[in-house]
């Protein structure tokens, strides 16, 4: 099985109708009950007018063609003409208000979804793959809308045509009913058997395009390392393998659709040549009408569209309730990280930080952080440096509940930050990354990120980050728009961007994790200018791998396999000779640097 498909292996088709997921879909379409009613009212309606069609045939051939009346006849014609009209009318309302209820409930659960993926913690997305989550909430709620449009709600009518198709062709001639219905052991016999083929192409046609999607978002990411490595050919075949995969399995599906309508065809004309027979002998004998026999044919058109249809709606229902099933399993997923019953919203933060003794591991009992302990005093700043896989993000993320700690404390202003309340704890502590993330939008929508700050708030932020020279030189300014991942600037600019918007959503506690790690000397001068700014008057934790970066920290706390093994100034820790001056001259070699000042 390729790689690409594995994630998706969870396309299973269950049962075609599940009484506990029905009952949960339909609390989302309470707000349109309205509407089903009325659809309600229509189907049968709808259904009337489409039976008693035939039956006008039979009575205009009967009573008024054979007999040479021909102004009733155009009365007839009249009514027929008028019921065609009511039926297309009514059709075009039924349409309309179950695709209406359908997109409704369709956006209804989006937002549903979204909001309750917005409420997950980072755990959860660790371990669940983004391409997982959007089909979640993109093409299995759509599965949910079809269900809508041509589904259950067709289905119902579809049953109420057919009954009353058989009560009338029974009422009006039982031996000629027999003769036609003697056909349908053979056709749902058929239908049977193409609607479990049929369930088994639909999985593989999706299994395969959610391959075939899979791969596509992965190249398309990673392009210039495809290109760097000169592997387009190698892709471009494993593309066209999984793309030919996909065009087979569509082909197979088309295949068992195309032969189940042909076969119910076939069926439906077997069906259509017994009753010309016996009918035509019966009106030999003088014992049926011309018109009978002719609203019989109509009537057997009517029996067998729905059957044909059938197996493809069986499949709009199979897909919706596998669909509403890992919907609802999404939704009822809990966050791992929330606010207690009884939240702390202090109106003032001073910014004291302290870790007691905090253990964490991302897995069991593999721990990243083992019995960490320190305090930041209100306005210090204090840098966190260490080898790779360290922890020093981990603390980072630990600060500000991304993930909540496996043992120990860690403590704002000398609350458990779990009793705080997690809104105001995030907004409380602001992050700076080295990966900065820039949504599509304007640049003062990704600064502001929807809160209200006033036009001089947002230039104040942008010159105390040094980015209101190449902001206002755009030819948008403000207003230029952000590229996908903000595609349109360099890293620097973006660096920058970020820090103007910590300004804006001014914090109490900043934490700043390789925020100049990946920009060149030019872009790092104007990016620690900015930062000087940015910590000033503020408590404030540095994580750097560039020692050249925290010369002037109060403090340096050096973490080594997830403890806290040294801590002092630059100067002190370079006398100290241990971990923190090993580091330092593998960076330096034996390169003396006086320590910056604030």
């Amino acid at each position: 099985m390729s790689r690409y498909g594995e994630i998706h292996e969870d396309e299973v088709l269950g049962k075609a109708y599940d009484g506990r997921l029905m009952a949960r879909l339909w609390g989302y379409t309470r707000p349109y009950r309205g509407w089903l009613a009325i659809t309600g009212i229509i189907f049968p309606v709808v259904a009337a007018v489409e039976l008693a069609q035939p039956y006008l045939l039979k009575v205009g051939i009967d009573d008024y063609i054979l007999k040479g009346d021909w102004f009733g006849l155009w009365r007839v014609a009249g009514l027929f003409l008028l019921l065609l009209s009511v039926q297309y009318a009514l059709r075009y309302w039924e349409e309309y208000l179950l695709n209406l209820t359908g997109q409704r409930v369709m956006y209804d659960l989006r937002q549903a979804c979204f909001a309750h993926v917005q409420r997950l913690s980072a755990r959860f997305f660790d371990r669940t793959p983004v391409g997982r989550l959007m089909t979640r909430i993109l093409n299995d709620v759509e599965a949910v809308s079809e269900m809508f449009a041509s589904g259950i709600v067709s289905i119902v009518g579809d049953m109420v045509t057919l009954t009353g198709v058989v009560l009338i062709m029974v009422s009006m001639n039982w031996r000629l009913a027999l003769v036609t219905l003697s056909v349908v052991p053979l056709l749902f016999g058929v239908a049977t058997f193409f609607r479990l083929k049929g369930r088994d192409a639909y999985r593989a046609v999706r299994i395969r395009i959610a391959r075939l999607n899979a791969y596509l978002q992965e190249n398309l990411q990673g392009m210039r390392v495809v290109q760097l490595f000169g592997k387009e050919r190698a892709h471009w075949e494993e593309f066209r393998r999984i793309n030919a995969d996909y065009r087979r399995a569509l082909f197979g599906r088309m295949t068992y659709d195309a032969l189940l309508y042909a076969v119910v065809e076939t069926i439906g004309s077997i069906a259509l040549a017994l009753l010309l027979w016996f009918g035509g002998g019966l009106i030999l004998q003088e014992a049926l009408t011309f018109g009978v026999l002719v609203a019989f044919i109509g009537y057997t058109h009517r029996f067998f569209l729905p059957i044909r249809d059938l197996s493809a709606k069986y499949t709009v229902m199979q897909a919706a309730m596998a669909s509403a099933e890992r919907i609802f399993s999404l939704l009822d997923t809990p966050p791992e990280i929330v606010s207690p019953p009884e939240s702390r919203r202090p109106q003032r933060i001073v910014g004291e930080v302290e870790f007691r003794d905090v253990w964490f591991a991302y897995e069991g009992e593999d721990w990243v952080l083992r019995g960490v302990s320190f305090r930041i005093a209100p306005g210090e700043r204090v840098a966190l440096v260490g080898a790779t896989g360290a922890g020093k993000s981990t603390i980072a993320r630990l600060l500000n509940r991304s993930y909540d700690v496996s043992r120990g404390q860690i403590l704002l202003d000398g609350v458990d930050i779990r009793e705080w309340e997690l809104r105001t704890l995030r907004q409380a502590v602001g992050l700076v990354l080295q990966d900065v993330v820039l949504f599509s939008g304007t640049i003062e929508e990704n600064l502001t990120l929807g809160r209200d700050a006033a036009h001089e708030e947002i230039h104040q932020a942008l010159r105390m980050a040094n980015a209101e020279g190449f902001v206002l030189g755009l030819p948008g300014g403000l207003r230029e728009p952000v590229q996908e991942r903000g595609a349109n600037f360099s890293q620097g600019q973006r660096q920058l961007l970020s820090i103007a918007r910590a300004l804006i959503y001014d914090p109490a506690v900043l934490v700043l994790d390789e925020a100049t790690s990946s920009v060149d000397p030019e872009s790092e001068a104007l990016i620690r200018e900015a930062m000087e700014h940015l910590l000033e008057r503020r408590t404030s934790l540095i994580i750097a791998h560039r020692l050249s970066t925290v010369h002037g920290a109060d403090r340096i706390l050096v973490l080594h396999k997830g403890q806290i093994r040294e801590e002092g100034t630059h100067s002190a820790l370079l006398v100290q000779g241990g971990l923190y001056a090993r580091l330092y001259e593998l960076q330096f070699g034996d390169e003396a640097v006086e320590p910056m000042g604030r």
